[in-house]
């Protein structure tokens, strides 16, 4: 993945509405109305927040008439734990001089 692409999901997700978002969708695709009555936000807040999710990928939408049903995008979410899984510390040992801790 990409850093800017790493990046962009992680502005995305340093929203505590976007978080709470994403992860209201790990359960399953919801209409657009069910996350209006989880947080309790304005419908153009709504849209705003999920245009930053659509945006960056981590989140898929459909419209179906006039209601919009949005769901996370598997693929983009697997390559984005995929990039944080290859982040390692390494253990400076005994904090002898050089060390970062």
């Amino acid at each position: 993945m990409k850093p800017m692409n790493v990046a962009l999901i992680c502005k995305a997700l340093g929203d505590a509405n976007r978080l709470g978002i994403v992860q209201m969708l790990s359960d399953g695709e919801k209409c657009g109305c069910e996350l209006l009555e989880r947080f309790e936000i304005t419908q153009p807040t709504l849209s705003h927040h999920m245009k930053i999710l659509v945006e960056c990928g981590l989140v898929n939408d459909r419209r179906e008439g006039k209601w919009h049903y949005y769901s996370l995008n598997c693929e983009k979410l697997t390559d984005f734990k995929a990039f944080i899984d290859s982040l390692t510390c390494v253990n400076c040992g005994d904090g002898e001089k050089g060390c970062c801790l």
